[in-house]
């Protein structure tokens, strides 16, 4: 697909209307293209859907590819929201050199993060979802992945990892690093992605405040005591490691002195 074309924007200072009508043309198409993926959604059906006629969506963003592209930096604007203050202590705190705990506490934070924004009103609609979903399979715009990997996805990733890296005693891009922390990260997966399986399951009709918690509960106990254990186990494996090395100079006197008495028994 080719790239898409330089969206037009009202000129600065423009009336708020404007605003109005571009965000409410956003949000119909998001709608769309999760129905209906990019391909089976039509101009004509977004502008219908957000109450304009189709100039006004060609005005805007002149057609479906740039539609498009504002639907993924919409997403990203929404979700830096989340993100950027728990990623920028999660920095702090590798930068500060932190204890394990307070390392530990700025995973989980991130976690809780992403299920605030995973369970968000917004965020929680079926063709929202489904937005997500058929980006990630890989049948739509390549435009959307690119610019939710470069302003979301990759800065979460690249700071949990080193996190991870940090608590565990490897290094960030030590492949049982990256499965450890996809795992982590991976548990609420499940509730947003197919909620009718995992909500059906449970019982539950849908995801309010009180679950949501309930939910950050569960899973920061599962984080932070797994966590924990491999903390202990990389702090058990190094001082294994130091009582060798310490051990090996006291050998070599043993032996030596081993060696010298056996010659001067020989001599007498």
């Amino acid at each position: 697909m080719s790239d898409t074309k330089r969206l037009r924007r009202p000129s600065e200072g423009g009336y708020v209307r404007g605003d109005e009508t571009r965000l409410r043309i956003i949000v119909a198409a998001i709608e769309s293209f999760g129905e209906h993926g990019f391909d089976g959604a039509s101009t004509r059906e977004i502008a219908a859907r957000a109450g304009v006629n189709a100039p006004a969506l060609q005005y805007y963003f002149e057609n479906k590819e740039g539609v498009y592209r504002a639907c993924a930096e919409y997403m990203a604007d929404e979700a830096a929201v989340n993100f950027e203050p728990v990623v920028a202590h999660a920095n702090q705190v590798l930068e500060n050199n932190a204890a394990v705990p307070l390392l530990i506490d700025a995973f989980i934070r991130i976690q809780e993060a992403i299920a605030d924004r995973m369970f968000a009103k917004g965020c929680g609609t079926t063709n929202h979802r489904l937005f997500f979903a058929r980006e990630q399979v890989g049948h739509e715009p390549s435009i959307a992945t690119e610019i939710l990997t470069r302003r979301v996805r990759q800065p979460l990733n690249d700071v949990t990892s080193r996190l991870m890296a940090r608590i565990t005693g490897t290094t960030a891009d030590d492949p049982v690093t990256l499965i450890r922390m996809i795992s982590l990260n991976g548990q609420l997966l499940m509730f947003h992605v197919a909620p009718r399986t995992s909500l059906g399951l449970l019982g539950w009709t849908e995801i309010d405040a009180e679950k949501g918690e309930f939910l950050k509960r569960i899973v920061r106990e599962q984080t932070r005591t797994l966590l924990e254990k491999w903390a202990r186990e990389t702090a058990a494996s190094e001082r294994k490691g130091a009582l060798k090395l310490a051990a090996r100079p006291a050998a070599r006197k043993r032996s030596a002195t081993a060696g010298a008495t056996k010659k001067a028994g020989k001599r007498a």
